[in-house]
């Protein structure tokens, strides 16, 4: 999106946010000043990163004295991803009622630690693949078979125990869909939740010509009512949030540099206290 965003400088990035109303703007009835709040700023005007910030209040969700202000600011984004990638686009519900077989990749990042963990709440079988460092972690979470990504097996994306998948959340880069195809079920989907222009195309393709292995790229939908229930998840312990690192918001560029690496844990957070 570099051509495109942001539209202006100076730019303020960041749009996950937990924190407390400090004012209302005209017509607002459902918040008060004072008020403990989890919620996502628009994606092209940003704001996170800052002493104060504007919401929208169809964005914003109250945050409960159960959950922390760090484990809410870390929801929006990558918990929505999970939630909806694998609710409804790989179509498991969360009643635990699924049999299907879910390959995760990056299951140790950001929106991976949560797909784990909402994937097995819906029942779901889960191989997962991540770093060595963080295999017993996402074994911690749910996973059932965790695939070192470096080694022959990670790399070839196959499940321990021989298992076709029905569905792959794709939390990693630069993995070509024709990896995946000799581990998918005759009907399958791979759910690319950071989808480049080729990936598009290629789904698009994939499309038209009526494949039932799918390439499906991925765009997040900010629903209040799932920010909400993800809310309520993380309250009645059924997720958690896995914090790789804290850093005040002097230090924002650190904490930039920390996710850009892409060898975070879990999510990376930027404090400022009052």
């Amino acid at each position: 999106m570099r051509p495109f965003m942001p539209s202006k400088f100076p730019c303020i990035p960041g749009t996950d946010v937990a924190g407390v109303v400090v004012a209302v703007g005209p017509g607002v009835s459902t918040f008060s000043v004072g008020d403990k709040i989890v919620t996502r700023l628009d994606l092209k005007t940003g704001g996170a990163f800052a002493e104060l910030a504007v919401a929208n209040s169809k964005s914003t969700v109250k945050r409960p004295a159960e959950l922390t202000a760090v484990d809410g600011s870390c929801l929006p984004i990558a918990g929505l991803t999970a939630l909806q990638s694998i609710r409804d686009t790989a179509g498991i519900k969360l009643d635990g009622s699924s049999n299907a077989n879910l390959l995760i990749t990056a299951a140790s990042g950001g929106v991976g630690v949560y797909a784990v963990q909402i994937a097995k709440l819906g029942g779901a079988h889960v191989t997962a693949t991540c770093g060595a460092r963080n295999i017993e972690l996402v074994k911690s979470l749910g996973a059932d078979e965790v695939l070192d990504y470096k080694t022959p097996e990670g790399d070839a994306l196959r499940s321990p125990s021989g298992r076709l998948y029905d569905a792959v959340i794709h939390c990693a880069t630069d993995i070509p869909f024709s990896k995946f195809r000799p581990n998918l079920k005759p009907v399958a989907k791979v759910i690319d939740l950071t989808p480049k222009s080729s990936a598009i195309i290629s789904a698009v393709c994939k499309k038209l010509t009526f494949a039932k292995q799918q390439l499906v790229p991925f765009v997040v939908s900010h629903k209040r009512e799932d920010l909400a229930l993800l809310i309520d998840l993380v309250k009645e312990g059924k997720i958690k949030t896995v914090t790789d690192s804290q850093y005040p918001l002097s230090k924002a560029e650190d904490a930039w540099a920390r996710s850009k690496s892409g060898h975070a844990t879990g999510k990376v957070v930027v404090t400022f206290e009052t």
